[in-house]
């Protein structure tokens, strides 16, 4: 039988003709078992499965037991994240390096330590010798997020101590990855630019002196330019992304995962897995094709009855992508406001008026305002549902001209920091497997001879 997709493909649905019956499983099995799904509890809090100094997310307080909303907070080993950036857009500074170093080692660097720590990753920057030609070149994929674990993984093989868990070398091994994604994104996307979409290949080398924001511009780009303020927006955005607590999902499966005992390359690649999720970091490039599915389905973007009307074939499942999903708003933590979402939204702002882009600016306004009073009117909830930071993070990236391929392997390349401090942090502290249960619902049945079937 030859191995043709097509054949395969007929011959699967045959086996599959009667097979829901075997992946259903009745709603109400959950509420008898008081089963925690998605690892929520019934008043929307998360499950408290471990301890962290690393990151701390704040959206509301517990009042006897009920949530009372606040403005959002997200801290840095205790550090207002706010405070980081302000300083940073206020110097003309970049960030992201710090943060990388704040995360992993636990404190704000020292000018030397800070010289230090980007001696490293400019060391570090380079793929190994061969890497781009084997690994990415002629293995290329159509998604980078699907060749960013694989790269991940075949570094396993460039490192002298790949099982080496001591605190030193966990560090070490995340100086190198922190260093080496922007490459392996960028040169993913020019190898994938070239052979699905028919371009001219072109792949530059970073350079030692520049910061991370501003080698991945020069990489990504033809010409490798880029102006000081396109590398200081991305700066930015790099820092709001770098963590989010342990609960996230990909931080959580890096942790699960560093529970095993696993080497550091399967860990991260584990967690760059759960990031391409449309749940998770694929949101943001969701959020702003659901902007243009609203664009091309609505006539008059002034008018918010024919949004509404949309925005609820939407959530019904009759538009977009029938998930029912409104991308970019709401999120598990944060009530009255997501900080990231803040942020970006104000410089959102400021570079839609200066680039022309305000009738796409004032569009996402307007699904922030009616989408997030139509999810509350669903839910018959009175907290309030926020913009998250994937609504408006779409609109910034595509002014910079990156494409939308890269927005989440940006997030990757922004969030390995944390995933890293995290990784450490497990391996360094808790010692035990994450096993939670699953109640087995199947009744007992005997076995039965093929030939009495």
């Amino acid at each position: 039988m030859s191995n043709d997709p097509a054949l395969l493909t007929q011959y699967t649905q045959l086996l599959c003709n009667d097979i829901n019956s075997a992946y259903t499983i009745d709603k109400e099995a959950y509420r008898k078992l008081s089963v925690k799904r998605g690892l929520r509890n019934e008043d929307g809090t998360g499950v408290l499965i471990g301890v962290t100094q690393i990151g701390s997310v704040q959206g509301y307080y517990l009042d006897d037991g009920e949530k009372t909303p606040i403005p959002g907070h997200l801290y840095y080993r205790g550090i207002d994240v706010n405070d980081i950036t302000d300083t940073h857009q206020k110097n003309g500074t970049f960030g992201f390096e710090e943060v990388a170093y704040l995360l992993l080692m636990g404190k704000l660097p020292t000018a030397e330590q800070k010289a230090c720590f980007d001696m490293i990753l400019a060391e570090a920057r380079p793929l190994p010798d061969g890497f781009f030609e084997d690994m990415i070149l002629k293995v290329s994929g159509s998604n980078v997020m699907n060749v960013l674990p694989r790269c991940v993984l075949a570094l396993y093989n460039y490192d002298d101590a790949p099982e080496d868990n001591s605190i030193e070398h966990l560090v070490l091994q995340a100086i190198q990855l922190i260093a080496r994604f922007p490459g392996i994104v960028a040169t993913a996307y020019a190898a994938k630019r070239h052979h699905y979409d028919h371009k001219s290949l072109y792949v530059h080398n970073p350079r030692p002196e520049l910061s991370v924001s501003e080698n991945f511009l020069r990489m990504l780009r033809p010409n490798k330019a880029y102006t000081p303020e396109e590398a200081q927006l991305l700066d930015l955005m790099l820092i709001l992304h770098a963590e989010h607590g342990g609960g996230n999902n990909s931080t959580f499966t890096c942790r699960s995962l560093s529970s095993t005992g696993t080497d550091t390359y399967s860990a991260i690649a584990g967690a760059v897995c759960s990031l391409k999720g449309p749940l998770h970091g694929g949101a943001n490039g969701k959020a702003l094709a659901m902007i243009d599915d609203i664009r091309e389905h609505v006539s008059d973007l002034k008018d918010d009855e024919e949004i509404v009307r949309h925005l609820r074939l939407i959530l019904d499942g009759e538009a977009f992508d029938r998930s029912g999903k409104l991308y970019g708003l709401g999120h598990a933590v944060y009530t009255l406001s997501d900080p990231r979402a803040v942020l970006i939204k104000k410089y959102a702002r400021t570079l839609a008026e200066k680039w022309g882009r305000m009738e796409d600016f004032r569009l996402i306004e307007s699904v922030e305002r009616l989408g997030s009073a139509e999810i509350a009117h669903r839910k018959h909830t009175t907290t309030p549902i926020c913009a998250n930071v994937d609504l408006y993070s779409g609109l910034v990236y595509d002014m910079l001209g990156i494409p939308r391929e890269l927005f989440t392997p940006l997030f990757a390349t922004a969030r390995i920091a944390g995933w890293c401090a995290h990784r450490i942090e497990e391996a360094a502290t808790c010692h035990r497997i994450m096993r939670p249960a699953y109640h087995a619902t199947a009744k007992k049945v005997a076995y039965v001879p093929i030939d009495e079937r």
